[in-house]
């Protein structure tokens, strides 16, 4: 089992950026996917970007495209989801997650950080 916990979230303008952390433990990560999703009031989990951690393999949505850069430091076993030119619709809770392939799939997803709030004032 992996444990990831999450750090980073908080309140910014519209425009601004944060940078969200997933430190893991537990088992070696490296045959691991890292995921980033996240949850608005009143709807369903959205997958937001993923990496491999072995060779480093990135996919993100569209929605996000260009503006947020997931990436990862092995040493530190620990993602990060760079957000930038944030919008008032990136607010949201965001989780990061571990998976044993590379995917977008939420359900494929085993290991869950708890979640830290990212909220975009306008």
């Amino acid at each position: 089992q992996v444990q990831l916990v999450e750090s980073g979230g908080g309140l910014v303008q519209a425009g601004g950026s944060l940078r969200l952390s997933c430190a893991a433990s537990g088992r070696t990560f490296s045959s691991y996917a890292m995921g980033w999703f996240r949850q608005a009031p009143g709807k369903e989990r959205e997958f937001v970007a993923v990496i491999r951690w072995s060779g480093g393999d990135t996919y993100v949505a569209d929605s996000v495209k260009g503006r947020f850069t997931i990436s990862r430091d092995s040493a530190k076993n620990t993602g990060y989801l760079q957000m930038n030119s944030l919008k008032p619709e990136d607010t949201a809770v965001y989780y990061c997650a571990a998976a044993l392939r590379f995917t977008v799939i939420v359900g494929a997803f085993d290991s869950w950080g708890q979640g830290t709030q990212v909220t975009v004032s306008s």
